[in-house]
């Protein structure tokens, strides 16, 4: 028995043996066979990775900071939460459209803290550490807002402002949709929990405390642990998917993947969050996060992604462990993305693009890459260089086929390199007036820094904003891909532009045109036309003022005037005089003008001047206007005020 046993283990381990020699032997033959898309020509990292960040601030919502380098951003949606009785108005818009939606936004907020950690030298060096912090800060300072019950039983966490359905049958700029539209605020609770949204906002907050505390602002990194611990509690102790209870998440960002990976995920970024808080921390959320990962699902053939932190989860336990388990799934799931696995490898487009859906091609192959790199360093650290260096080499080539090493020599980064896109799926970058995806035909804003989703698996794409699939933009589009840009900027370097220059719009955005509708020896009457195009910032004009001037020899006492309109809701009219200068004033009370559809930004009045004494021919620049009828113009001596305050005037 004894003699059988001994053979039989001695001809197991043979078997073995000789499995894993014909696996090595299979690996190196494909790797000797594998192709990967290597630098050709020389990127400006530092230029990639600043203007990615910068992204962010065009997406700012709420009272913006001084620090927003976006020129036409303004302020937007300052009463966000007020249905509620909440200050929601921060945080991030989520994509081209209006809507605040939490669960992406804290996946972007972690995904971004991730980088940081991993690469933190690479954005010191590059001086992008400080516009990373800020915009992380702005992010968390939304999600600390929107937990408004800490207490254990009582929990109550805002998941998302705005009506997705309304939001997107509209399009125009954020700083005039409250304008258009009522923005409901919208929350899970203890009575109707979402373990996933609860459990992403406490691994957003984690995260981003590592950072902060790196940083150097222990306070604040304090101030996070303790709202990701109570989160965390919330979690896990009142389980459920968000999007069954916070229902106006669906179809937009539905929970599809349930909730169980958010679980591991948050406790995982928590273990690490109290490492580095506390020395005599005793690895309490790394043991949940192992027993809990026992009942997630195990995916390889995906990626990491708003929905399914599972890959993230493999090489964070790998890390934190050295379990084989996680290494292997983390392997598995990147052989998949390179050489295959069991049989199944992600397609590749005949220009190497790694194509998993066509919905965010280049998203989801820049968060495959940003991990990779993260993987690649702590296998080199294992001393595995030759897996290591294979996805490395993987990585790198798909983020520079983003950059312009593609069939198309396009770099899909707006604002860097060649050819890059200049009419993405954003509603306030594209600065309509008409509530038209069409009008104008150009993006009137040039959005730096956006990543769009990118090339069908046969590489057509065209700059498209009516094609929201290749041309959408997102908080979660660019997270994975700044990260991995601060990898390729501590390996190849680069300079960040010491200035960004926007384009300036050569275009008037708000002013008044003219047209005389009849004119005789007593009277005059002209259409008035006020109009807002406003875009670089989109703003409203609410109860204007139109004045035209006259010369000081008219008497009021023989002018009288008359005004109607259909477009305002209630006309003033009156004769004033400032300073020996007489005006006709006309005004549209309890009316906001804005660049919001056809009915909004125009708005127009009828006016009648009457001279009881005088002929009318010696108003001598309207007599002028007399011979052109029906031809819009704009006429000299007319001004437009805001609540008093001048925004437009033709020159005297």
């Amino acid at each position: 028995m004894y003699l059988k046993s001994k053979l039989f283990k001695t001809t197991y381990k043979l078997r073995k043996v000789r499995q894993i020699i014909v696996g090595m032997l299979t690996l190196l033959i494909i790797v000797l066979n594998w192709t990967p898309t290597t630098s050709k020509t020389t990127h400006n990292y530092g230029e990639a990775l600043q203007k990615s960040i910068l992204f962010y601030e065009a997406q700012q919502a709420g009272k913006l900071p001084q620090w927003n380098r976006v020129p036409w951003r303004d302020d937007a949606t300052l009463q966000d939460g007020a249905d509620v009785g909440v200050d929601l108005s921060g945080g991030w818009l989520d994509a081209g459209d209006n809507v605040k939606f939490n669960f992406p936004m804290a996946y972007s907020v972690t995904t971004l803290a991730w980088g940081g950690i991993e690469y933190y030298d690479a954005y010191q060096k590059s001086g992008q550490l400080i516009h990373l912090v800020q915009n992380i800060k702005w992010a968390t300072d939304y999600l600390l807002n929107s937990f408004v019950n800490d207490q254990p039983g009582e929990y109550i966490l805002y998941g998302q402002v705005g009506d997705g359905e309304k939001d997107h049958q509209w399009w125009g700029a954020a700083e005039v949709v409250h304008y258009q539209m009522a923005r409901p605020a919208y929350k899970i609770d203890t009575s109707c929990p979402g373990t996933d949204l609860a459990g992403e906002t406490s691994a957003a907050l984690a995260s981003s405390s590592i950072l902060f505390r790196q940083s150097g602002d222990i306070e604040y990194a304090d101030l996070l642990v303790d709202k990701a611990e109570k989160l965390f509690d919330f979690a896990n102790t009142y389980r459920g998917k968000y999007s069954d209870c916070l229902k106006a998440a669906v179809p937009f960002y539905t929970s599809n993947n349930g909730y169980q990976d958010e679980l591991v995920w948050s406790a995982i970024w928590l273990h690490k969050a109290k490492q580095a808080q506390d020395q005599n921390y005793t690895d309490k959320y790394l043991a949940i996060a192992e027993t809990e990962y026992q009942q997630m699902s195990k995916p390889f053939d995906y990626t990491y992604q708003f929905d399914d932190k599972s890959y993230g989860i493999y090489v964070l336990l790998a890390q934190a462990t050295g379990n084989i388990e996680y290494q292997q799934r983390t392997e598995a799931w990147l052989d998949y993305w390179t050489i295959g696995h069991e049989g199944k490898r992600i397609k590749y487009t005949p220009g190497g693009l790694a194509f998993l859906v066509k919905w965010g091609s280049l998203p989801l192959a820049a968060n495959t890459s940003f991990i990779a790199f993260v993987y690649s360093d702590w296998l080199k650290s294992q001393g595995n260089y030759t897996k290591a260096q294979l996805i490395y080499d993987f990585a790198v080539g798909q983020i520079n086929y983003i950059l312009g090493e593609n069939p198309a020599q396009r770099s899909y980064l707006i604002g860097y390199g060649k050819n890059y896109p200049r009419n993405p799926h954003h509603r306030t970058a594209h600065g309509s007036w008409s509530n038209s995806m069409e009008e104008p035909t150009d993006n009137r804003n040039l959005l730096i820094g956006a990543l769009v989703g990118g090339p069908d698996d046969l590489e057509k794409w065209e700059d498209d904003r009516t094609d929201w699939i290749r041309n959408e933009v997102g908080v979660g589009y660019n997270a994975g891909f700044t990260g991995a840009l601060a990898k390729m900027y501590a390996e190849f370097g680069g300079e960040a532009n010491k200035a960004i220059v926007f384009p300036q719009l050569d275009e008037p955005e708000i002013y008044v045109e003219t047209q005389v509708v009849a004119a005789n020896d007593s009277a005059t009457e002209l259409n008035i036309n006020i109009i807002n195009k406003s875009a670089a910032p989109a703003k409203g004009i609410e109860n204007p003022v139109v004045r035209l001037a006259y010369d000081t020899r008219y008497a009021q006492e023989n002018m009288s005037i008359s005004a109607i309109s259909q477009t305002c809701s209630h006309i003033t009219s009156k004769l004033v005089e400032i300073e020996s200068v007489y005006y006709t004033e006309v005004g549209c009370e309890d009316t906001v003008i804005y660049p919001g559809g056809d009915t909004n930004y125009r708005k127009q009045i009828n006016l009648k001047l009457k001279l009881n004494n005088l002929d009318n021919n010696n108003l001598g620049w309207l007599n002028r206007l007399s011979n052109l009828f029906t031809k819009p113009l704009e006429v000299t001596k007319i001004s437009l005020y805001d609540q008093k305050k001048l925004v437009w005037s033709s020159p005297l």
